[in-house]
């Protein structure tokens, strides 16, 4: 039996992921620029959520996502976008979680924070450190130059004659 890839989606998994898709609807008292049936018919929603898995687990920008087997990039992330919007995958981790919680049991009381997801105040930080270096001040107590004289602008030349 072969290894499928990580991100090609089984069916079982998308038996579990297609309930939670938004069916695209067609508003009928708009007025819409082109005929009904006119342009690309829409991708298919199993195609645009295994292209958006393969962007999470690859990693890979969505400029990269394999255009022949995908087609547009652009047309997955504006899905991937409209689908976040309508709360898709933020169901789709409330689900998983409650069937890990069914099968395996969360600890709920060993739960923790991990600190890269919440936001550090700077300027909590900023109280016991003081100021940036370049804002202290300090640039009159510094040494004199090498040659002497105090750096001076440009000015326009007096007339000595």
């Amino acid at each position: 039996m072969a290894k499928s890839k990580t991100w090609e989606v089984t069916d079982d998994f998308w038996s579990r992921v297609e309930p939670l898709i938004p069916v695209r609807e067609r508003v009928v008292d708009q007025l819409y620029a082109r005929k009904a049936g006119g342009g690309r018919k829409p991708k298919d929603p199993r195609l645009v959520f295994e292209g958006i898995v393969y962007v999470l687990r690859t990693g890979c920008q969505w400029k990269a996502l394999p255009t022949e087997r995908y087609g547009s990039a652009s047309a997955i992330h504006a899905r991937f976008l409209e689908w976040e919007k309508a709360g898709v995958f933020e169901a789709l981790w409330q689900s998983g979680l409650a069937e890990y919680d069914e099968f395996e049991g969360i600890a709920w009381r060993w739960k923790s924070i991990d600190g890269a997801m919440m936001k550090v105040k700077a300027s909590l930080a900023q109280q016991s450190v003081g100021p940036n270096p370049t804002d202290r001040k300090k640039k009159g107590e510094q040494a004199p130059f090498a040659g002497g004289r105090k750096w001076r602008p440009v000015v326009a030349r007096r007339d000595r004659s």
